[in-house]
């Protein structure tokens, strides 16, 4: 959600809201995740959003899932042109030529982490907490295609920066129990 929309507290109370927002909203958004594949998975979510809907993305996951081999960073990571081939000639998801080699080039770059920090997990957590600006920073000079909306959402949705719900959400209660990152004092 950007400034110009209500919060997506706010936004899944609306009448017309689509299921796929309210399911992702109340079992997703926020919510700490305990794997390095289901971390890059929403960082490739994210960086696939650009510039559309993230309905959009939420209707295409399972089809991205499919397509990336459920976002294993070891073998996206080895993907190759006849990988890019395929993806771009697969209609199941967004065939931006831009996307899918910052996916696999990400995959790369995480893979390296996971060697040098043990996990992408700990590497995040190294430099957590720090501000959103400084995130992007980070986030800009380590990966591609993750630009400030995108790291903003990547960190709030995993519970690495607070923000994914208000206070008054009844989510918001529940996801305290979880421990996310940002409301560890570090």
């Amino acid at each position: 959600m950007n400034a110009a929309t209500p919060s997506y507290c706010a936004y899944v109370l609306q009448e017309h809201c689509s299921p796929l927002h309210i399911a992702y909203h109340d079992t997703e958004y926020g919510y700490p995740l305990d794997s390095d594949n289901a971390l890059f998975e929403r960082l490739s979510l994210e960086i696939n959003q650009a510039g559309l809907s993230w309905l959009t993305i939420l209707k295409k996951r399972h089809h991205f899932c499919e397509a990336f081999e459920g976002f294993d960073i070891a073998r996206v990571a080895e993907y190759t042109d006849n990988d890019i081939d395929r993806l771009m000639n697969d209609a199941s998801i967004i065939r931006n030529n831009l996307k899918i080699r910052a996916v696999i080039h990400n995959a790369s770059i995480i893979r390296s982490l996971q060697q040098e920090h043990g996990s992408f997990m700990k590497w995040l957590d190294k430099y957590h907490p720090m501000s959103r600006e400084e995130w992007t920073k980070l986030f800009k000079k380590t990966f591609k295609f993750t630009g400030g909306e995108i790291v903003n959402e990547f960190l709030m949705s995993t519970g690495y920066l607070q923000g994914a719900h208000h206070e008054h959400c009844p989510i918001y209660e529940h996801i305290l129990t979880l421990s996310p990152h940002w409301n560890i004092l570090s």
